[in-house]
């Protein structure tokens, strides 16, 4: 394989996170073209699978973040293309943004996350799904999209108005889970040929409320403390928690783990909420930063995951062609 490769980045799209795609893509393409990569830069239409063919990339590096980018379909397409891509598979991005089946996949293998239940949006009018402080959150979107805490004291009525600003007016079905105080902590893990390894641990301190999309690409409205100030057997057991999701799920490339830590509990109160495919790269996100603690600048990193989509490719193919 050649030192130098022709990367197409996937960025834009349609969904909620656009912007944030965007600011992804442009970090990560000004990376690549910093190692000497030549790069195109693909704002994801309808017409994506045509742009790809046009450019005959060597490989492509996924920026998007939400549906389509993120929960299987640009996969299987770019499977079908027979192109190499960066960060998770079909399988595990179908399952990994839902975050129901994700608690089925992890519960089983030790891994502690939040109860809770599938709720007809209509339902939360007449009643609430579960006693008070509770969260509401879409099934199947990312980087917090439509969360809400649901309190005694919440302005939004009880039991819920439907004339109440809330994520229950965009989507038909929520995720309902018990409120968890405490601390936010994340964990971003990356591939390679020795194995996943986590890259350290993150508390994300916010000004107000919690750990929303405003607040996470909004300069200044959450302040990273990376390493966290937590006991070692707190970080080495998040750590621990987003190997085994990574690995569990199947992820490649890189993977973030977010968590809730109720401090007054040790470790049993740590609950791990999702894992994220396909973390955001922008100059505020979690991943890049991380991996500056542990020593690999944001080039380098960039450059480490479309190396690693280029293995995975690789070895699948050969255990295809064994089969």
């Amino acid at each position: 394989m050649s030192d130098t490769l022709h990367i197409a980045v996937l960025m834009g799209g349609w969904a909620n996170e656009r912007e944030v795609s965007l600011m992804s893509g442009a970090g990560v393409a000004d990376a690549l073209e910093s190692k000497g990569h030549t790069v195109t830069e693909i704002d994801m239409g309808r017409d994506v699978a045509m742009k790809i063919a046009e450019a005959a990339p060597d490989v492509v590096f996924n920026a998007l973040h939400g549906v389509p980018g993120e929960d299987g379909t640009v996969q299987g397409m770019l499977d079908l293309m027979g192109i190499p891509y960066t960060h998770s598979g079909v399988a595990t991005s179908v399952i990994a943004i839902d975050k129901q089946l994700t608690k089925q996949a992890l519960v089983p293998h030790g891994i502690p996350m939040p109860g809770g239940r599938i709720v007809a949006s209509a339902e939360l009018f007449e009643r609430d799904p579960l006693p008070r402080p509770y969260v509401l959150k879409p099934v199947n979107e990312g980087s917090s999209v439509g969360v809400a805490i649901v309190t005694e004291d919440s302005n939004v009525g009880n039991p819920i108005a439907r004339s109440a600003a809330g994520p229950w007016q965009e989507f038909e079905e929520l995720l309902a889970e018990p409120f968890i105080k405490g601390r936010e902590l994340t964990t971003a893990v990356i591939g390679g040929p020795d194995g996943p390894r986590a890259l350290g641990v993150t508390e994300l301190i916010i000004e107000t409320g919690f750990y929303d999309y405003e607040h996470k690409y909004t300069e200044g409205r959450t302040q990273h403390v990376c390493p966290a100030e937590i006991p070692p057997e707190i970080a080495a057991l998040c750590e621990d928690y987003a190997i085994r999701a990574h690995k569990v799920l199947g992820c490649h490339g890189t993977s973030r783990t977010d968590y809730r830590w109720d401090d007054e509990l040790g470790e049993e109160g740590l609950f791990v909420l999702e894992t994220n495919t396909q973390p955001g790269m922008t100059p505020l996100s979690l991943v890049p930063e991380q991996a500056r603690h542990a020593g690999i600048d944001y080039p380098e990193l960039c450059d480490m995951i479309v190396r690693e989509a280029i293995r995975v490719h690789n070895s699948n193919h050969t255990e295809g062609a064994d089969g």
